[in-house]
């Protein structure tokens, strides 16, 4: 009888990008992302079924191509960065189907920790050219940001909410097997 063997895998960061989209005004989305994250997947099947994902990402790295905006985002009216460097995401659960996978698991953004449900497509496996397998996904989903306690808001003169509680996660990511 053949043993499995757990196979680790950990995020190529320089071949993923992790954002997310907020409506402001309710008229407009406005992208925003992390440059320093770090994640991996450990599996003992090769199709990922039985995966466990563990990310997370500094909060200090947050940007929206604004300044202000993201010293806004840093400071204590939404992430708090000083006092909570990072979020993280760990499931606790994978269903697959096809090349679909949903990925139930917990949040934790500003110490507040609430289940999250993604959802995942699997573009593939291959071999780079320096030898190493790597695995792409694309994974989404979908926050309350008042859930967590990002709870800053502000009305416009005529009634306007100007920044949405709906944020939709996007990553695409590469995960590079390890020996």
């Amino acid at each position: 009888m053949e043993t499995a063997v757990k196979t680790t895998w950990k995020i190529d960061p320089t071949h993923s990008e992790v954002q997310f989209k907020i409506r402001h005004l309710v008229i407009s989305t406005v992208t925003g992302q992390f440059s320093e994250f770090e994640g991996s997947l450990e599996s003992e099947s090769s199709d990922f079924s039985d995966a466990t994902f563990h990310f997370s990402a500094k909060v200090a790295s947050i940007s929206t191509n604004n300044t202000d905006r993201d010293t806004h985002l840093r400071s204590a009216d939404f992430f708090d960065a000083e006092n909570h460097p990072e979020l993280q995401f760990h499931s606790t659960r994978v269903e697959k189907s096809g090349d679909d996978y949903t990925i139930h698991g917990d949040m934790t953004i500003k110490g507040v920790t609430h289940p999250l449900t993604l959802k995942a497509e699997l573009g593939g496996v291959a071999d780079d050219p320096y030898g190493q397998t790597k695995a792409g996904f694309e994974i989404t989903g979908k926050i309350n940001r008042k859930d967590f306690g990002l709870t800053w808001s502000a009305v416009t003169e005529t009634g306007g909410v100007v920044v949405s509680d709906e944020v939709k996660l996007i990553a695409n990511v590469q995960f590079v097997k390890q020996a």
